[in-house]
């Protein structure tokens, strides 16, 4: 609860600025930070002038608050994190190399959301032909790494 109010104080400060500067805020909180209640919240505000979008200068419009680079053990960590808070997963059943329509006795539609909460998590879409092909956490976790330029 202490994050969720954090995340509110940030949030209203954000939106006071935003309104005494008469411009958009972004803000993007990650849902696994508010379900652990951890006690920092990554939050990345970006504030755009008008002439901004009159120009059409879209470079660098997405921006999220840095953090250590990623490796394959980060990635495994976070893919295993998301999985375990998903509630039709159970943890115990879970390892790198289940899959989780067999093993796990997820359905289409819980992969679905598992994808999801997994773009979500590593800010990036997951298109639909390649999503249809990470059935265990191991292909996740190699497609994000892929996508990330991660190799080690």
């Amino acid at each position: 609860m202490a994050a969720v109010n954090l995340a509110r104080t940030v949030f209203n400060g954000l939106l006071r600025k935003s309104t005494t500067y008469k411009a958009p805020v972004v803000c993007r909180l990650s849902s696994v930070a508010l379900k652990q209640k951890y006690s920092t919240i990554k939050c990345s505000v970006q504030i755009y002038n008008s002439n901004h979008f009159k120009t059409g200068n879209n470079h660098g419009v997405r921006k999220y608050s840095g953090g250590p680079p990623l490796t394959l053990d980060l990635i495994k960590s976070r893919v295993i994190l998301v999985l375990q808070l998903y509630d039709k997963i159970n943890p115990e059943k879970l390892s790198v190399d289940s899959h989780f329509m067999t093993d796990l006795g997820l359905d289409s539609l819980d992969h679905v959301e598992v994808i999801m909460a997994m773009e979500d998590e590593f800010g990036f879409e997951i298109p639909d032909a390649d999503a249809e092909r990470l059935v265990r956490p191991k292909d996740i976790i190699q497609y994000i790494a892929d996508k990330e330029d991660v190799f080690e």
